[in-house]
């Protein structure tokens, strides 16, 4: 059996881009998976023997971070990997003192993120024919 080795780095949002479009929006043109303020987000990769498998956006507003365009390449899905990532990003942000964590979460997706401690809210959309919740997690040491 071959020894995996995987490694959190922060990358550059056109890092992102390739995962987003493949995993999120494959029938849409590459530029539907930009976000417009993503020069002001943290990015960051989980790599899986040097390639990277799962990414995430982190966009902090008021003591809050939003987490978007979460998404793992779909041959690497229910393996752990995008639980090793959330579950690092979200020990990050409660160490640098963040009080509320929160995303849209796709409605089908929203049992995964319960697993995080993250709450459905009442807040409910579609976008793209796709129904989210808003989910979040507030921490109690940092409110």
């Amino acid at each position: 059996m071959k020894n995996i080795i995987t490694e959190i780095k922060q990358i550059t949002s056109s890092e992102t881009l390739p995962i987003r479009h493949k995993v999120m929006w494959p029938n849409k043109p590459i530029e539907y998976v930009e976000l417009p303020n993503d020069e002001n987000a943290r990015h960051f990769g989980l790599f899986v023997n040097g390639e990277i498998t799962s990414i995430v956006s982190l966009f902090v507003e008021n003591n809050e971070v939003q987490f978007r365009k979460f998404a793992t390449l779909i041959e690497f899905q229910g393996l752990g990997y995008g639980t090793i990532l959330l579950k690092s990003i979200i020990d990050l942000i409660e160490k640098e003192g963040i009080k509320k964590l929160w995303c849209n979460a796709r409605v089908e997706k929203s049992k995964f993120y319960e697993r995080f401690d993250l709450k459905p809210t009442d807040k409910k959309f579609e976008k793209g024919g796709i129904e989210y919740i808003i989910m979040e997690k507030t921490f109690a040491n940092n409110v």
